[in-house]
């Protein structure tokens, strides 16, 4: 019996170790592919640095219906991926030409931090001068940090409890669920300067959108539209989605992606349960792909003969693996695993460019604005922005750093 005993036991500790073996294997198989895209993306991001530096205040941000590349200037929203994508890589490589080059595109910007025109003031700066000043310390950008989160509270009605997206005219006050990305600038400039209004109206904005873009199984819309005299909800409509009851992907992305870093910034319960229901919406879908890249629209009737969105796919596997540090191990494993598959589905042919023919940007097949007929299955350079940062955070677990 005894000796039945010890070889049950020998036998477990043997296939225990073998798991053990495996997965520490896989890891570094799964790391090793990771440093070989970074590497990779390294030498495409200075191709395309070089590309534009002749071109002063202008960003690369797409390719048009030609292939050829697109250009924008500060007036765009996506105006401060590209300084971003260069401080990720010069985290992962340490390239002092990479460097080189993340201080001309971030300096592009300057002047933006006192713009009050925009809710994009978030993406703008802290995409930019946030990543600046974590690697680098440089006191410059950390006044930019702290004079664009005073921009953006000239956004902030505290009747309706929330930042103004568009501006639309008198009595008309939207509220798209993208603003849940720019709250993280508050956050971090309520540290920075020890104001605590900062941190106050992010809070504040988190609770009304919370309480007002919800659906009850976790989806989102994309537009609510407010009463700025009595912060009452008018309406609930899409601008970039199928429609207005649908699930637009990059929407569920950004609230997923929103509520996350709320939790991380606050410890309130409230906003880790929710991402773990938007979480459970998008991981659970009936129509998410084998590849766990979305459609660019969950409820767009003509899936599957439709375009995915890689874009939404990077921000949810970078959400995801931040998710995964605040729940408990089996929930944890699970959304590293769709991470995971994630990050290698957009790793591989099908969606990652394997030669210059995407003009130097690292992700195709992305979706800009469906309705619109602007920017269909083409690069966005918030997609190569977010698809770096999931690999850097997944990079940082397996080499057991802390993400932040």
């Amino acid at each position: 019996m005894r000796s039945n005993m010890r070889i049950t036991i020998l036998l477990w500790i043997t296939g225990f170790i073998t798991v053990c073996a495996q997965s520490q294997t896989g890891s570094k198989a799964f790391l090793s592919n990771i440093d070989k895209t970074l590497d990779f993306a390294v030498k495409q991001e200075i191709k395309m640095a070089k590309s534009v530096k002749d071109k002063p205040g202008k960003f690369p941000v797409t390719l048009d219906k030609k292939g050829d590349l697109v250009l924008c200037d500060t007036t765009s929203w996506t105006c401060g991926f590209f300084p971003g994508t260069l401080w990720y890589l010069y985290e992962y490589s340490k390239n002092d030409e990479i460097k080189k080059y993340a201080r001309l595109y971030s300096d592009r910007l300057e002047g933006m931090q006192y713009t009050t025109n925009t809710h994009d003031i978030g993406f703008i700066i802290y995409c930019s001068y946030g990543n600046g000043y974590r690697l680098t310390g440089d006191t410059g950008y950390r006044t930019k940090i702290e004079k664009a989160a005073e921009a953006l509270c000239v956004r902030f009605n505290p009747v309706t409890g929330c930042i103004k997206s568009w501006d639309r005219g008198e009595g008309i006050y939207p509220v798209i669920i993208d603003n849940m990305m720019n709250l993280e600038l508050l956050f971090e400039a309520s540290k920075l300067t020890g104001n605590n209004k900062f941190r106050e109206v992010a809070i504040t904005h988190a609770n009304t959108t919370l309480k007002n873009h919800f659906r009850d199984d976790a989806s989102c819309y994309h537009v609510v539209f407010y009463d700025p005299k009595t912060g009452d909800v008018v309406a609930r409509k899409t601008r970039q989605g199928f429609a207005d009851e649908s699930a637009w992907s990059r929407g569920q992305a950004w609230a997923l992606y929103g509520y996350v870093l709320c939790y991380r910034e606050t410890k309130d319960p409230v906003y880790l349960r929710q991402a773990q229901k938007i979480a459970g919406f998008i991981l659970n879908h009936p129509r998410l792909p084998e590849d766990k890249v979305p459609y660019w629209d969950f409820d767009d009737t003509k899936i599957p003969n439709t375009e995915r969105d890689a874009s939404a796919g990077a921000i949810i596997s970078s959400a995801l693996i931040e998710l995964s540090q605040y729940v408990p191990e089996a929930e944890a494993k699970k959304y590293l695993e769709i991470a995971k598959i994630q990050i290698e589905s957009l790793s591989s042919p099908a969606y990652l460019a394997q030669d210059a023919s995407n003009k130097n940007f690292l992700l195709r097949h992305s979706v800009g604005s469906m309705p619109d007929n602007i920017e269909v299955d083409v690069p966005l350079s918030y997609a190569d922005y977010y698809y770096l940062e999931a690999m850097i955070r997944y990079r940082k677990l397996i080499s057991g750093v802390s993400l932040f």
